[in-house]
């Protein structure tokens, strides 16, 4: 756990740091019609039960009483980001990751795999659960949902999966990957500390558990502030271009660059002093899954 005080930043409103490009490829898709109905009426039920049952079956509840630290490293961050705890799940797998996934009328939880925390320090895991938070905060369910239903529509259905995906595909991953930056915003305002966000950044990149302590987090950094060189184009061109079928979130350094660039803003300044943040008593808890 950090030493330092953080600020608690009561009344935070998802609009208060949801980035640009979050808020433009969200409208873009509120202009396909039916977009949510469609997918849900096809597989919303089965799909919802499936992701339910497959997470909490194969994975251990996190409490006061079990990894009492990781219990206590998400109830700061929900603290601090004003939102309701959702349950944590740690998860036995050897790719590192994590999502979160809330069904109708059930409490939202985030999963986090035992591959991912073994890279990371207590700090740099508590940016991961308050990503994840932020999912919920933002209220991202409504295109989390369908866009997870697509991936199993497309294992059990191919062919109407295919047919889904090649009409909506497109949009639904670019806002997939417009919404990451704005949990990245998250995960800083939680753990109020840049280089612990572009730490965990770096790891994902090139990490494992052997060779993450190695890492020189300053040498990465400026590989983030190099990336601006590499193209001309605006940020929201480079994500436009970074897109493929596999391609769900932005590369990593970029997504660093994203919060260098945003820890040094006034907006992010002002968040911190609790400025122009009005008390927000509904807690949204409509998360759907999303990877880290």
């Amino acid at each position: 756990m950090s030493s330092f005080i953080k600020s608690q930043l009561i009344g935070l409103k998802a609009d208060n740091f949801r980035h640009p490009l979050d808020k433009e490829a969200t409208k873009a898709l509120k202009q396909i019609p039916g977009l949510d109905m469609m997918v849900r009426n096809l597989l919303g039920p089965l799909a919802e039960q499936v992701f339910y049952v497959e997470n909490i079956a194969s994975s251990v509840l996190v409490s006061d009483k079990q990894l009492p630290n990781l219990h206590q490293l998400l109830l700061e961050a929900c603290k601090i980001l004003d939102i309701e705890p959702p349950q944590l799940y740690i998860k036995q797998h050897p790719a590192p990751n994590a999502y979160t996934f809330a069904m109708r009328g059930k409490q939202p939880f985030v999963v986090v795999h035992t591959s991912l925390i073994d890279m990371l320090t207590p700090e740099e895991t508590q940016a991961v659960i308050a990503h994840e938070l932020g999912h919920l905060k933002c209220d991202h369910s409504v295109y989390l949902t369908p866009v997870n239903i697509l991936i199993l529509a497309a294992n059990i259905l191919p062919n109407v999966g295919a047919v889904l995906a090649q009409a909506i595909q497109a949009q639904l991953l670019e806002w997939v990957r417009c919404a990451e930056f704005t949990c990245d915003r998250a995960a800083l305002l939680a753990t109020q500390d840049p280089k612990v966000v572009m730490s965990v950044l770096m790891k994902l990149a090139g990490g494992s558990p052997s060779i993450a302590p190695q890492l020189n987090l300053d040498a990465f950094i400026e590989q983030a502030r190099a990336y601006d060189d590499i193209s001309k184009n605006e940020l929201g061109e480079m994500v436009k271009t970074a897109r493929t079928a596999q391609l769900t979130h932005p590369v990593p350094v970029l997504r660093a660059r994203e919060i260098d660039r945003w820890a040094s803003s006034k907006d992010y300044e002002k968040l911190l002093q609790n400025q122009k943040i009005g008390y927000n008593s509904e807690v949204e808890s409509k998360g759907r899954w999303r990877n880290w």
